[in-house]
């Protein structure tokens, strides 16, 4: 199979360990030259100064990146507290000193309790979202600080794995959006001490865990890395399975819907082709399943 062949038909998922120094988009460009794959992306921005699971997609799997974007996190996450900057993490300029060593566990646990469950986080100055048309990292750059508008998270776990003054080590899990940076900033503003984020590993993307991820470098020097792809349907393992025979596939592939009663509106299934392989997503109005994406058949 010439290259250009095996670039079309590969699709799948790689979850790697991102290593620390790298931005999602250098592994994306690195992956993509070194295995020699035409389209590839990620699923979810992992920050330099962070490891663990980022998730690469290859294919025509680049289509599901958006469910993949939109699944729970966990993360175990390091704060330094007493130091505030302006990224509000390790990268960022120091903008103010505290001392913090009148802060105990009782302390930070209590300060904890409010940055549960539902709350409106504000992102960082230093981030992508977008304001006025302009992502803010670029307002910051350019020395604007403007009024960030809160956004709502869902903070699953917020617990305390390590206390080691002046750094509180946290497991996180917590809903797709989540800005970890201002998780540790608000921890700090709640002590009176000030914090930011020292060391982020990302331990799970939805299915996608760091005990089964390869190292970039691993993965890149592995003659037969195409053992480390996973299947498209991996990243939708929640959700509910339409199995369909000849007749229903040759109709969805045209993108003629499929009568079901137990297809619920806004319900979004996986269309499995009968030989196991996933064909399209399927999104129920109530009494039908229709395609709303299609995936062209690998043999």
């Amino acid at each position: 199979m010439s290259d250009q062949e095996q670039s079309v038909r590969l699709s799948g998922f790689l979850n790697v360990d991102k290593p620390v120094g790298m931005t999602s988009h250098d592994v994306v460009a690195v992956v993509r030259r070194a295995l020699r794959i035409r389209k590839a992306g990620h699923a979810g921005t992992l920050d330099p100064l962070a490891s663990g699971v980022l998730v690469v997609c290859l294919g025509s799997a680049t289509r599901l990146s958006e469910y993949v974007m939109a699944s729970t996190k966990r993360y175990r996450a390091r704060v330094c507290l007493g130091v505030e900057t302006d990224t509000y993490d390790a990268e960022g300029e120091v903008l103010a000193v505290h001392d913090a060593s009148g802060v105990t566990l009782a302390a930070v646990e209590r300060a904890l309790e409010p940055l549960r469950g539902e709350i409106a986080q504000v992102p960082p100055m230093y981030s992508a979202v977008k304001q006025g048309g302009r992502k803010l990292y670029e307002l910051a750059r350019a020395g604007e600080t403007v009024t960030r508008a809160a956004r709502p998270v869902f903070i699953e776990t917020l617990t305390v794995m390590e206390w080691t003054p002046p750094i509180v080590t946290l497991d996180i899990v917590c809903s797709a959006g989540t800005y970890v940076r201002s998780l540790a900033h608000d921890l700090g503003a709640a002590l009176g001490v000030g914090a930011h984020l020292a060391g982020l590993v990302r331990l799970a993307s939805g299915a996608f865990k760091l005990e089964d991820a390869a190292p970039l470098d691993a993965l890149l020097a592995d003659p037969d890395w195409t053992r480390h792809l996973i299947a498209p349907s991996a990243a939708l393992t929640d959700w509910p399975v339409v199995e369909l025979d000849a007749g229903a596939l040759k109709r969805v592939l045209r993108g003629q819907a499929l009568p079901d009663s137990r297809a619920l509106a806004g319900t979004l299934a996986q269309g499995r082709a009968p030989d196991g392989e996933l064909a399209a997503v399927l999104e129920g109005d109530g009494t039908r399943w229709w395609p709303i994406k299609v995936f062209a058949r690998s043999r």
